[in-house]
């Protein structure tokens, strides 16, 4: 068996473009971040939190290399917890880092064709699946170059692009 890049290597030889697609209410709900949210610690705005700054090197990098950086989130409304923290913190730790971030309702994704699990796109040609347990810790990732596979995720993550709301712009439920 071949040993799987991890997420950071396949990050910092992107050249193009990274996309990600989350489709979950919940990961990590042990995140010391997640956590003291919850605890009523909010990120101020214009701020660039210690925590985040490993993100703001890697996503910089490719931003750098004239790469793009998109997330798109389908979510449950109204919002779960955990939604709401990546909510509160997208503008200091994604939007800050360089990312594009949108938002769809998950009512309006039901006639989307999509993957089974969130996973990272990297330059059309290597798919980095996460998988979780039922409580939204990771377990596992494995990649895909699978030309079929890539152009499901590359058609599944533009159709979702097409219909979500910008960060800015979205307002959860």
């Amino acid at each position: 068996m071949a040993v799987q890049p991890t997420f950071a290597e396949l990050l910092a030889k992107c050249q193009r473009s990274a996309v990600h697609l989350e489709m979950r209410d919940g990961y990590m709900l042990d995140d010391p971040n997640y956590l003291a949210w919850r605890n009523g610690e909010r990120p101020v705005p214009g701020s660039r939190p210690e925590w985040a700054h490993p993100w703001y090197e890697m996503v910089g990098a490719v931003i750098s290399r004239g790469g793009s950086v998109r997330r798109a989130r389908i979510v449950s409304e109204p919002i779960s917890d955990y939604v709401r923290f990546e909510y509160d913190t997208t503008d200091v730790c994604n939007i800050t880092a360089g990312e594009a971030v949108r938002w769809l309702p998950r009512r309006q994704a039901s006639d989307l064709p999509l993957p089974g699990n969130d996973y990272w796109l990297f330059d059309d040609g290597i798919v980095l699946f996460n998988h979780f347990d039922g409580e939204g810790n990771a377990t596992f990732r494995d990649t895909s170059s699978d030309p079929a596979v890539v152009e499901l995720c590359r058609h599944a993550f533009e159709a979702v692009w097409q219909r979500a709301i910008p960060h800015h712009e979205y307002r959860p439920a």
